[in-house]
């Protein structure tokens, strides 16, 4: 089993700002722009709210209600109008697809989406004196790789995807989720196969509190590789990494997007998957 650390959400690049974090701790990973997307901004909403009315305060924003946004991963059922078998997915091309396809990544693996979040005061607007951080903010098991373009796809269930009507490409891949988890060593009978965490808690942050940068993570001891088999994909250089007291330190690469991690070898990241999902049932 593998787990894939999988940024995904606005930034400075895409979007213009980061993602909320609202007062009440609740967290909205906002889907980036697309040109070619089927659903706009001013189509999707979050717990009852247009995205782009909670985006006209977001300093630093650059959409506009009307454009179109890429829904990916797509994992909250009542965002928009859903097909009656309407399941979770994730997609992805291009060499980030290639990624994963060398890294072996197919049904039972599972993906910690993260993204850049800040806070927001009660009027909407962000906390300058908050700082960014990179946050974990949802998950999905696969339970099916499938290729968008193979013939005779029936891909109804995915709806309005983004990666679904695209020019033809013969690396689009969806990963489907489970309907439950299934984590061996894992109490996951009521968990489903995909969402996200309701609320920004302290063990959902992955940038380091302590140190300057977006990019120095602090990460539970046993992440360190030395002595493994194998290292945090794109993370093979020792001097990325460094133990400091009961943790580690990474400085991770600049805007990679998917890193794989076997769990074989880091059985110590079955417990740590439970704790961060252990309120989630």
């Amino acid at each position: 089993m593998k787990l894939i650390l999988s940024r995904k959400g606005f930034d400075s690049g895409s979007g213009g700002c980061p993602s909320p974090i609202f007062p009440d701790g609740s967290m909205l990973s906002l889907p980036i722009p697309d040109k070619s997307a089927p659903v706009t901004y001013q189509g999707l909403t979050w717990r009852g709210q247009r995205l782009d009315e909670i985006l006209a305060t977001l300093s630093g924003a650059q959409v506009k209600p009307h454009y179109s946004a890429h829904l990916d991963p797509d994992l909250i059922f009542d965002s928009q109008k859903r097909h009656p078998a309407w399941t979770p997915a994730l997609g992805q091309s291009g060499a980030a697809q290639g990624h994963l396809r060398n890294q072996g990544i197919g049904p039972g693996d599972l993906f910690l989406f993260f993204g850049l979040y800040r806070h927001i005061d009660e009027s909407g607007y962000f906390i300058r004196s908050d700082p960014k951080r990179h946050v974990i903010w949802g998950w999905l098991q696969v339970d099916e790789v499938i290729q968008v373009d193979h013939p005779n796809q029936d891909l109804a269930w995915a709806g309005s995807h983004p990666h679904i009507g695209r020019a033809p490409d013969s690396s689009n891949t969806l990963y489907r989720a489970k309907k439950l988890l299934n984590i061996p060593g894992l109490n996951s009978m009521s968990i489903p196969g995909a969402g996200v965490f309701e609320k920004f808690q302290p063990q959902l942050q992955l940038t380091d509190p302590d140190v300057g940068g977006l990019t120095n993570w602090r990460l539970p001891s046993w992440f360190f590789p030395a002595g493994r088999v194998s290292v945090l994909s794109y993370h093979d250089k020792s001097e990325r990494w460094r133990e400091v007291g009961d943790h580690v330190r990474l400085q991770t690469v600049g805007r990679g997007q998917e890193f794989v991690l076997n769990m074989e070898h880091y059985p110590e990241s079955v417990p740590w998957v439970m704790s961060l999902l252990a309120n989630q049932q």
